[in-house]
C-alpha cells in the first residue's frame, strides 16, 4: 500500500503554525489570514499579566491589538448563567473586547461578573482595567481557587461572524473559563470566541499526573 501520510505543499511536514506562516497548506485549502496559538490551561504568569492575549501573541511575534466593545450589564444566557450560579436572563456586569493580530481580528473575549458582587466597582467602569483585570479582583479580596476550562465548536452568531469577518461555512471554537475563590464564590467566567481557522490549541499536560 501507498503512503498515507499527509503532504503538504512545499514537501515538508510541520505543525499547523508553522505550515501557515510558510504558506504551507493542503492542496485545495486555502491559509489562513494569520494563526495564533492558545495554551489550555494558560500559564499562570500569563494569565496574571496585564493582558493575556496581548502576552500571547508577543511570545510568537505577531503585531497584537485589542479594542473594548462593551462594557456595562447585559442578561446572562444560560452557560454563563450556570457558571455564575444565578438564573438566566439576570443582569451581569459584561466587559467585551476584540483582539488582533497583525491587524486581523481573531478572538472576541467577554468577562462576565455578577452584578450582585461587582456592580459599582472598577470592574464596572468602562475602557481597560489597569494595571491588570486580575490584580483588580485580588484587590476586591477575592483569592483564586480553582477554574473549569471547557471548548465547544459551533456555527458563529451573525455577530461573530461579522466581527471576525469570516468567511461563509467558517466556525468558531468558543473557550469557556469560570474562576473560583477559595471560598468557592463565583468570580470571573471568560468567554472567548476564536476564530476557528485563525488558532492552535496547545494542550499541556502536568508532568508526572499521566499516562502514556
Amino acid at each position: 500500500m501507498g503512503d498515507k501520510t499527509p503532504r503538504w505543499e512545499g514537501g515538508q511536514e510541520s505543525d499547523p503554525a508553522e505550515r501557515a506562516r510558510k504558506g504551507q497548506v493542503r492542496e485545495g485549502q486555502a491559509a489562513p489570514r494569520v494563526l495564533v496559538r492558545q495554551a489550555l490551561p494558560t500559564e499562570p504568569a500569563v494569565r496574571a499579566s496585564a493582558s493575556l492575549f496581548l502576552a500571547e501573541a508577543q511570545r510568537q511575534g505577531l503585531r497584537a491589538g485589542r479594542r473594548m466593545l462593551y462594557v456595562g450589564l447585559e442578561p446572562a444566557g444560560e452557560q454563563v448563567a450556570a457558571c455564575l450560579r444565578i438564573e438566566p436572563g439576570m443582569d451581569v456586569v459584561a466587559r467585551r473586547k476584540m483582539m488582533t493580530a497583525n491587524d486581523v481580528p481573531v478572538r472576541i473575549a467577554t468577562s462576565y461578573f455578577r452584578a450582585d458582587l461587582f456592580g459599582g466597582t472598577r470592574l464596572a467602569e468602562p475602557e481597560f482595567v489597569r494595571p491588570s483585570l486580575q490584580s483588580a479582583i485580588v484587590a476586591l479580596g477575592h483569592t483564586f481557587g480553582h477554574a473549569e476550562e471547557s471548548l465547544i465548536a459551533r456555527p458563529p452568531t451573525a455577530f461573530e461572524r461579522e466581527t471576525l469577518e469570516l468567511d461563509p461555512g467558517e466556525w468558531v471554537v468558543q473557550v469557556l473559563r469560570a474562576s473560583y475563590s477559595s471560598e468557592d464564590i463565583p468570580v470571573h467566567v471568560l468567554e472567548t470566541i476564536c476564530a476557528a481557522s485563525r488558532h492552535v490549541f496547545s494542550i499541556t499536560q502536568v508532568a508526572g499526573h499521566d499516562e502514556f
